[in-house]
């Protein structure tokens, strides 16, 4: 596995590759919110030790990021894999082997780079509100996409897995995953732990990894042997697929609940006026 940087390219970030190959797949990763590549280490070395070309911009990192920005950042990195030899200068990237991938802000970033070129797969990782919204896009997109959340946070305002998978125009598993929290996958120290944002998961970073790779190895190299990954009705341990359309519904009708005033409440309210 070798490491190399992208600012030689021009473009702030890093990318791992294998120690050789020709036609070989590829996949841009947007980070989190602040958060940078580096942040992601095992996780882009991982996929690089499994043939995948994996690739981070590292901008965007502050605290009012751009998430157009970065999705154009995403987009260079790519071209960078596919126009320049990579390793020694014999490494070479299909440029019909490509992925879009993120987590939390850099997900969403992800989906909005997949609207602007034409890539094989997209991997939405715990999903979080852009500006602009990702789902605005979601429809156009017809490649295979996997989306992952935690089971615990699904139903949060910080994730948009639900209406992401939801509104999504192709192929889309949405898969949860037990005890994963939003910011699990991140590693290192970062500015939002220490403000309470949530600390590594050791846990969740392992499973993600696994998931990923199978998924991107599927729809990019049609390699049979992990189409398990890519099928939604394949079970897979400690993780959960969703009916996006029905866990919709159910957000919709939980908050019109919570919109609804109990008349109890209301009928107390009233008569401690009329005193």
């Amino acid at each position: 596995m070798l490491r190399g940087n992208l600012a030689i390219a021009g473009q702030p970030g890093v990318v791992y590759t294998p120690e050789s190959g020709r036609d070989l797949p590829a996949v841009a990763f947007g980070h989190g919110w602040l958060s940078g590549a580096g942040n992601y280490r095992t996780l882009l070395e991982h996929l690089a030790s499994w043939g995948i070309v994996a690739a981070a911009p590292n901008t965007e990192r502050g605290p009012v990021p751009s998430h157009l920005n970065l999705a154009t950042d995403l987009l260079t990195t790519l071209d960078i894999c596919t126009g320049v030899r990579l390793g020694d200068g014999t490494l070479t990237v299909h440029p019909e082997r490509l992925a879009l991938a993120g987590h939390g802000m850099g997900a969403g970033a992800a989906v909005l780079a997949a609207a602007q070129r034409r890539v094989a797969a997209v991997a939405p990782l715990f999903p979080a509100p852009t500006a602009p919204a990702a789902t605005s896009v979601a429809g156009d997109l017809t490649v295979p996409a996997l989306i992952l959340a935690g089971v615990s946070d699904i139903d949060s305002l910080s994730s948009d897995a639900v209406p992401l998978a939801a509104t999504w125009g192709g192929p889309v598993i949405l898969r949860t995953l037990d005890g994963a929290g939003h910011n699990g996958l991140a590693e290192g120290r970062r500015l939002l732990s220490a403000l309470g944002g949530g600390k590594h998961e050791e846990k969740t970073s392992r499973a993600t990894r696994a998931l990923l790779t199978g998924f991107l190895l599927h729809t990019l190299l049609g390699d049979k042997t992990y189409k398990p990954f890519a099928d939604p009705e394949t079970a897979i341990k400690h993780t959960h697929v969703i009916d996006p359309a029905a866990a919709l519904l159910d957000q919709e009708e939980s908050r019109q609940a919570a919109a609804t005033p109990d008349p109890a409440t209301v009928g107390k309210l009233v008569r401690s006026l009329r005193k």
